[in-house]
């Protein structure tokens, strides 16, 4: 797991997107996609399961947070993604990571506008995921800024897909 860097990737065309768990278990996949081809073309999409190492990787900014937001983070993470399905789905067009994340709204799906994905389809807030000592459910994460992108690629997909980073052509083919 690390950053692939393929030859001539513009990685502001791209961004790496999870379908979490609580998206899943609830049948929100397609409806979901559906929001993000408003600002991506997916290019790729597969259910995966990921692993401790993946997800430690990946969250490894939330790892030493266990004191300060009250939850013991590693295990929550164990909890919400180990061996649970979570749909892996590859974004592509013009400042993808930004504008995917905009169209996202914000982590608390209780504050987000209905304009949003976690406004429209959350269920979950934050103030009951801390009264019950847990992360809160918000269905969806993406690349946060375009610098992190090889980085989730790297974790998420890995170097054997690099082939992925193809710029697709309008019609959904690959040139």
């Amino acid at each position: 797991m690390g950053v692939v860097t393929p030859p001539r990737v513009d990685w502001s065309d791209w961004t790496v997107i999870l379908l979490k768990p609580d998206c899943l278990a609830r049948g929100l996949r397609e409806p979901v996609l559906v929001w993000l081809q408003r600002e991506v073309q997916v290019v790729d999409v597969r259910t995966i399961w990921p692993t401790e190492a993946q997800i430690f990787v990946h969250y490894s900014d939330m790892l030493p947070l266990s004191t300060q937001i009250g939850r013991d983070v590693p295990a929550e993470l164990r909890r919400i993604f180990v061996g649970q399905p979570t749909g892996l789905a590859l974004g592509y067009g013009p400042n993808a990571a930004p504008r995917l994340r905009e169209r996202l709204g914000p982590t608390d799906p209780a504050t987000a506008p209905a304009d949003t994905i976690r406004g429209r389809f959350g269920i979950d807030s934050l103030r009951t995921a801390m009264a019950e000592g847990r992360l809160v459910d918000n269905l969806i994460h993406s690349s946060d800024t375009v610098e992190v992108v090889p980085r989730d690629f790297g974790i998420w997909y890995g170097p054997t897909a690099a082939h992925l980073l193809t710029a697709p052509t309008p019609s959904g083919g690959t040139r």
